[in-house]
């Protein structure tokens, strides 16, 4: 019988499978000391979460096919900046090593930190708290990193050299990578928790679909006059405060949860992209209403809720007046209308990065420009209300000019972003309800 090496090491209890599989956790545990294997495995738990977030556990009502761009660009991005990091000078490697940290930083705070405090963690939210201390992490190498790489040059010329670093790092944070953190921020994150209702009058739980197949819900005070209105958007105090004071002239009032918001399903997106199809979506349910005469529904809108109910009013002909009150800019082709000059040029690698990085992590396209909407809803009448105050409303008074004698204006130096019904409560009472019983009930 012939006896091979194997098997005399098996027979003197020294088998060379365990000492292989020893073998390679002391190399794979020795590579994850070393400053790349540590890059690798920390790009790489960040990179999991993008994945699980996008593809193995996307938003409710949505699919992997929904997140392709969100998902596998940023993905590549890492597994890119792991590759260089060992392969760069050491300055370009630090660098490589505080993005993709910060990175890791706003996934975990802000969108899996923030549901998990809210309403606990879920779903992609458990690989989402693992990324948080990974970006910590790489923040740290990278900070080793330069802290390794530094140059010891004469005194004059290392401070001069590491002010202009200095200088050349914050132009850079400020303009290109806060405004793309902050658009991961608003298109995964939104509001988590309905807040009780405070309605002042019956209400009914409603909830209703969009055409993309998402399921929204909300709440709906039933008319006594014939004519509803669209509170939007949400269910937060300020809606509940104007839905109050609708009831109390006999309105009917929907509240609702745009998408990616408190109950509804979807993808969040705090600049409001696509989100027109959330507001058809209640128009329609609403004219489904018999209690509602379909030719008597109204909106209002605050802030970016504002913005988009314009754009579904442009091409909804079914909303017969709308209020708008705080809407600014939402893209590019916005910004630049409302910036010029000095501002313009100082502005201009911030608006491009933000509508760029939010087009990317939404997967959506940006909408048209609200210059190019508002003239399309006349005849129909349009109330708008802003304030300078909050310097993100410049761009009223051109959409009054641009839309004509069917829209009225009203400036309200002294109130805040949205302020106006506790700014001035009865005059705004009387203008609003005003607008809509005009609008509404005298036809």
């Amino acid at each position: 019988m012939t006896i091979t090496s194997e098997r005399i090491s098996d027979l003197a209890g020294l088998s060379t499978e365990p000492r292989q599989r020893s073998s390679l956790r002391t190399r794979l545990t020795a590579a994850a000391r070393t400053p790349r294997g540590f890059m690798a495995i920390a790009t790489g738990v960040i990179a999991l979460h993008v994945a699980d977030d996008s593809f193995f556990q996307p938003a409710s009502g949505t699919s992997a096919s929904d997140h392709l761009a969100g998902g596998l660009i940023p993905i590549a991005a890492l597994a890119l900046g792991a590759w260089a990091y060992p392969r760069v000078r050491s300055g370009a490697g630090a660098v490589i090593a505080v993005l993709a940290g910060l990175f890791g930083l706003i996934i975990g705070v802000t969108e899996a930190g923030y549901y998990t405090l809210k309403v606990g963690a879920s779903g992609d939210d458990y690989s989402g708290l693992f990324a948080a201390p990974a970006g910590a992490f790489l923040l740290g190498l990278g900070v080793w990193t330069l802290w390794k790489s530094r140059k010891l040059d004469t005194l004059w010329r290392r401070y001069l050299r590491r002010a202009l670093i200095t200088v050349a790092a914050l132009a850079t944070v400020l303009q290109v990578i806060a405004p793309v953190l902050l658009s991961y921020a608003v298109t995964h994150s939104a509001r988590a928790v309905v807040p009780a209702a405070d309605l002042g009058t019956p209400h009914e739980n409603v909830q209703f679909r969009t055409s993309d197949g998402l399921t929204l819900k909300g709440w709906y005070i039933p008319s006594e006059n014939g004519a509803a209105i669209i509170d939007f958007p949400g269910r937060k105090s300020l809606t509940q405060e104007h839905a109050r004071m609708y009831a109390k002239h006999g309105y009917g009032v929907l509240l609702f949860d745009r998408r990616g918001e408190g109950e509804s399903d979807g993808n969040p997106n705090m600049f409001g992209w696509g989100g027109e199809k959330d507001i058809n979506a209640a128009v329609d349910f609403l004219k489904s209403r018999p209690d509602v005469d379909a030719g008597r529904i109204g909106a209002i809108g605050f802030s970016v809720g504002g913005e988009m109910l314009l754009e579904a009013a442009a091409k909804n002909e079914d909303l017969a007046a709308v209020v708008s009150e705080g809407a600014g800019a939402r893209t590019f082709s916005e910004d630049v209308q409302e910036y010029s000059g000095p501002e313009l040029w100082i502005s201009f690698p911030t608006l491009v990065m933000k509508t760029g990085a939010v087009a990317l992590f939404s997967n959506t396209m940006p909408p048209e420009p609200l210059t190019a909407l508002v003239p399309q809803i006349a005849p129909r009448p349009v109330f708008l209300i802003w304030t300078p105050r909050s310097g993100t409303e410049g761009l009223n008074p051109l959409y009054q000019r641009l839309s004509g004698d069917t829209t009225s204006i009203w400036k309200i130096p002294e109130s805040d972003h949205m302020g106006g019904i506790t700014t001035r409560p009865q005059e705004y009472e009387q203008r609003v309800i005003g607008f809509f019983d005009h609008a509404l009930l005298d036809s």
